[in-house]
């Protein structure tokens, strides 16, 4: 009994190492690219860039949400801090869908996982719940109730990832192109690569944890009955609705939950399924959670419907619009059990890649890395004495 029990726990640890060798080289790439996008953005712009509630403040909100981190955390803690600061409340709602969904590292590993019409399903069907979510929450959010939820926000409980949310390393002055290349460009990219590790590492580290367990021990009959695979206008129609639910109670966020979307596929929920699922880390538990201290109970509610509405509209869309286009993958063959260990171009690009992390890492050790990722996690305010420092370290390397 215990041998096969201990037979079994090594198969889905097994599945999860290889998921995780399979895709180590696009995350550090994915995080690379972040960490020079965030070197070259300043978020002390943000707030005054989202004054209002018209398109055109949608679309910067967007545009700024895919050049900041990928923590699904920072990104709520920093869409509350907007908010404090005058930002428009659903604005900064759009801000933090996008820091998760039109990030470059979530394109990347969908690419490696699952294939490219995975990654511009994301792309795609991104910009349309961003529109879906701007266009509801900005008529149900009365006047009232969001000078309610200011008040909540201004009473300023703690969420997770405030310390984060609330860094700004950026640079100004010069082209984007020297900034990056600069020695003080270097040191910038070094820490936003290093405390984007910290903030995800639980969160990808889970995320291949439950693939793998599901991978090895769910047979694939149990999900065809859950995604009813055996009729094909049924699967349609339940995918998007029970996509959402999955991630809501997986507890993995951000692009932790690529994996469990690649055995999720591969177990026969549909397209639309995948990309409603893939939409919702931003409403599982612990962020519901900290939307009920951000904004209190009746905001966090609202918050939660309307964004599981949109996140099912805009599964049924992508569906609708791929399918339309014939773009619709077919072939279920994501990377999941079938990851295996050899000799070839993955095992050159990670060590290449994790040379790359290395010279990263020993940069953020040598230039006050380690004191910033100790204030990383704490509250915002107890921060503010910090940046200064940082801003004037920065200066001198």
């Amino acid at each position: 009994m215990i041998a096969t029990l201990f037979h079994e726990v090594l198969r889905a640890l097994s599945v999860s190492v290889a998921m995780g060798w399979e895709i180590l080289w696009a995350l550090i790439l994915g995080f690379v690219l972040s960490g020079v996008v965030q070197a070259v953005v300043t978020k002390g712009e943000m707030s005054r860039l989202l004054p209002d509630s018209s398109p055109r403040t949608y679309l910067i909100a967007s545009a700024l949400g895919a050049a900041s981190s990928s923590c699904s955390y920072a990104a709520v803690a920093l869409a509350r801090s907007m908010v404090r600061k005058g930002a428009d409340f659903t604005a900064a709602m759009a801000f933090q869908f996008a820091s998760t969904n039109l990030v470059l590292e979530l394109g990347v590993i969908l690419a490696v996982l699952m294939g490219w019409r995975f990654t511009l399903a994301e792309f795609v069907g991104g910009p349309i719940m961003i529109a879906l979510l701007s266009f509801v929450l900005s008529r149900v959010m009365t006047p009232e109730r969001v000078a309610a939820a200011r008040a909540e926000a201004e009473r300023g409980r703690v969420g997770r990832m405030e310390g984060h949310a609330a860094m700004d390393m950026s640079l100004s002055g010069g082209s984007i192109l020297s900034r990056a290349l600069s020695p003080r460009g270097f040191t910038a990219i070094s820490h936003f690569y290093v405390m984007d590790w910290a903030s995800i590492w639980s969160d990808i580290v889970l995320g291949l944890i439950i693939s793998g367990a599901l991978a090895a021990w769910v047979p694939q009959a149990f999900w065809q009955d859950v995604f009813l695979s055996h009729d094909r206008m049924a699967s349609l129609l339940i995918g998007p609705l029970i996509g959402p639910l999955i991630a809501i109670v997986s507890f993995v966020c951000s692009v932790g939950n690529v994996p469990l979307a690649a055995v999720l596929w591969n177990g026969g929920i549909s397209f639309g399924g995948v990309v409603s699922f893939l939409f919702a880390d931003l409403i599982i538990l612990p962020i519901l959670d900290i939307y009920r201290r951000y904004y209190g109970w009746k905001t966090a509610r609202l918050l939660a419907v309307v964004f599981y509405a949109t996140m099912v509209l805009a599964g049924y869309l992508v569906e609708l619009l791929f399918g339309l286009t014939g773009l619709t993958p077919t072939a279920r063959h994501a990377i999941v059990a079938g990851a295996h260990f050899s000799w070839d171009y993955t095992t050159v690009l990670n060590i290449a890649f994790l040379l790359l992390t290395s010279v990263l890492a020993a940069r953020f050790l040598r230039t006050g890395g380690p004191a910033m990722l100790r204030m990383m996690a704490a509250p915002a305010a107890a921060n503010d004495r910090g940046h200064a420092h940082h801003d004037h370290d920065h200066h001198h390397h």
